[in-house]
């Protein structure tokens, strides 16, 4: 987690001062529920509330403590004695240092993830303005990165609306899955802490009652949690390496906004580079390489034991902040992407009508053509114009023109029915249908 890929908001859930205030919400929550049920003085608790609610911690204290107690719970615990007085020997009433470790932790995710649910928000929409901008803008659709047949740029939008939507919901589920509390005591036997206080506490702090805590919240959950953070980190790859495709130099459909002043290489002047994208693709694999860690983390000792705490310590923060500023990013690159209308159908046009293959070899075949027949007599006239582009890299043959001349095509089809196969409406005719499948009536 660096400044150069972090944004302020996500970065605050991670700080000491915000850990620190959770820390003692967890506490100060527990102690109300505690009095509630007359095992401490309700005196005590609203003191603790009163004196602790009131104070800023002093992390230079705290880290002072651990260093002699090499304990980051009773560090704080410590510190927290010296705010409140005498009442703080009723806090951490049979608890144990998970229940304020885990469940900090998962209060940390949430919000952590609601924060990504507004960049998510972000950037359907901005995914959707593109998508209804470019409807009808006609583009090559590319297999195996070769041309294909007839798109729209619009469905390319449409294609990354459904599929972050897919992961806007996949990230809610993994918000409910996360989002528990565990106030359990030692190995969670709720042995010297009534469960009513996990209940109150859960319900406080936003979560919901871990079933089975077993002293620590069990790892699967977080394990699925890292893991849709992963998936989405994917979906914007994706993305981002289309873009990075369509702006090469021999393709040039699509570019990332360039800003004046903006420079693209230190030694050439002419570059325009698709450096958002590329870095995309470099944030996507961090976050994807943080699900490993997590997966790893479920298999823990017994009850108990803290082989997943260094790692998460680690990928919570970098996980979260680094997706929030790659989902940003990512906003910004669609919201500005300069996108070449011209430059689509000029690539399309190079191939000299092949797109339109396919058509053709439908049309012979419901003409009585077999079907092994009718391919032949498509490709070796197709083959004609791929030899001519591949020696100028624009088609000098046109493929109308071939088939028109073709004695066996011409057996089957008239001059109109072949001209009638050129038509590139008949791509486009399913986009609305497409379309309200995946923004509905809008």
């Amino acid at each position: 987690m660096i400044p150069r890929y972090s944004r302020p908001d996500m970065v605050a859930i991670w700080s000491p001062e915000t850990k620190f205030r959770i820390w003692f919400e967890i506490e100060a929550h527990a102690c109300d529920a505690l009095a509630d049920l007359g095992v401490i003085p309700k005196e005590a608790a609203q003191t603790i509330w009163e004196k602790g609610g009131a104070a800023t911690f002093d992390i230079e204290r705290i880290d002072e403590i651990e260093r002699e107690t090499k304990h980051d719970v009773i560090a704080f615990l410590t510190h927290l004695a010296e705010i409140v007085g005498p009442d703080a020997r009723f806090v951490h009433q049979g608890m144990t240092s998970s229940d304020v470790l885990d469940t900090c932790f998962n209060v940390q995710l949430v919000r952590a993830t609601d924060l990504l649910l507004k960049d998510m928000d972000a950037l359907l929409a901005a995914i959707k303005r593109r998508a209804f901008e470019h409807k009808d803008t006609v583009c090559i659709g590319r297999s195996h990165g070769i041309h294909a047949e007839p798109v729209t740029f619009g469905l390319k939008m449409a294609e990354a609306y459904a599929e972050f939507d897919r992961c806007r919901k996949r990230l809610m589920n993994a918000r409910e899955e996360i989002a528990t509390c565990a106030i359990s005591g030692a190995v969670g036997t709720f042995a010297n802490i009534d469960p009513r206080v996990e209940e109150h506490v859960a319900q406080a702090m936003g979560l919901k009652a871990e079933p089975v805590s077993t002293q620590v919240i069990p790892r699967d959950r977080h394990a699925m949690y890292f893991a849709t953070l992963g998936v989405i980190a994917s979906s914007i790859e994706r993305v981002a390496t289309e873009i990075r495709h369509l702006q090469r130099t021999e393709v040039l459909e699509a570019e990332e906004y360039f800003s004046p002043g903006q420079k693209g290489s230190s030694a050439m002047p002419h570059k325009r580079n698709p450096v958002l994208t590329e870095n995309l693709t470099g944030l996507a694999r961090l976050v994807r390489g943080f699900s490993i860690p997590a997966m790893e983390n479920v298999a823990l000792w017994h009850e108990r034991d803290i082989s997943h705490s260094s790692v998460e310590r680690m990928i919570g923060p970098d996980a979260t902040v680094t997706l929030d500023f790659a989902l940003a990013r990512l906003t910004g690159v669609i919201d500005k992407l300069l996108v070449y209308p011209e430059r689509m159908m000029g690539n399309m046009d190079r191939l000299g009508g092949l797109v339109h293959s396919q058509r053709i070899l439908l049309a012979l075949t419901q003409a009585g053509s077999s079907r092994e027949d009718a391919y032949r007599l498509v490709q070796r006239n197709a083959m004609k114009v791929w030899e001519s582009y591949q020696v100028s890299g624009s088609a000098g043959v046109d493929f109308l023109s071939e088939l028109l001349n073709d004695a066996d095509v011409r057996q089957y089809l008239s001059e109109d029915q072949i001209r009638d196969r050129f038509d590139l409406g008949y791509h486009t005719k399913n986009v609305d249908v497409i379309f309200q499948r995946v923004f509905g009536e809008s």
